[in-house]
């Protein structure tokens, strides 16, 4: 999830459902959803003012992850539209900038795959651990798996308006090792932690 890299943990407290749909947190979760095209068309549009405007919604919308997040807990307004939006607001995002940069050539497809590849994997993960009435919690690879992507979309974002020559082509070579590195990595280790799931003996938290 993106900004679930900064240790704010979303889930309710058992048995606790908030009464309220629309709450302040599940409308912010639906702006960035619906900035999505938004972002898109700023990212496909010509002129300098564009790409500003593009890296500008990015950035606020993998903020406002956190927001939601923390105001959904700390108000005591998590719902099950919000559990169930959140994680597919953050999917959408990083899918629709992933593979837009290959449509602009800023990415090959293969790192791209890849790192989609794993988001949906440890999803189907978590839905499968869910029905085994089991939790699988964000690890700390995990977490920075979430921030390097987070940290190549933004530069890549960057370089497009500021542009940085070789060097900048360089340090996205390494954001991008590193993204899809963590992703491996990452989604490597969820599998193993909850092993077991695919053995009939849960190996990770039940609930």
């Amino acid at each position: 999830m993106l900004l679930n890299a900064v240790g704010i943990d979303k889930r309710p407290p058992v048995g606790y459902v908030a009464p309220v749909t629309w709450t302040i947190p599940n409308q912010i979760t639906l702006a960035r959803i619906l900035a999505i095209p938004l972002f898109m068309y700023f990212l496909f549009a010509e002129g300098t003012i564009f790409k500003i405007l593009a890296l500008a919604i990015f950035a606020a919308a993998a903020i406002s992850d956190a927001v939601d997040g923390y105001l959904a807990r700390s108000l005591r307004q998590v719902t099950p539209f919000g559990v169930f939006a959140d994680p597919i607001a953050d999917k959408l995002l990083l899918t629709a900038a992933v593979v837009s940069f290959v449509q602009l050539g800023e990415l090959t497809a293969v790192p791209v795959v890849v790192i989609l590849a794993r988001e949906f994997l440890v999803t189907g993960l978590r839905i499968l651990a869910m029905a085994e009435r089991i939790v699988i919690p964000a690890s700390p690879l995990g977490k920075l798996k979430t921030l390097s992507h987070i940290g190549l979309v933004l530069f890549i974002l960057a370089t497009r308006y500021f542009g940085l020559g070789p060097t900048g082509q360089a340090l996205k070579d390494v954001f991008l090792y590193l993204a899809v590195a963590l992703a491996l990595i990452s989604g490597a280790e969820y599998f193993w932690r909850v092993r077991g799931l695919f053995r009939g003996s849960p190996t990770a938290s039940s609930r």
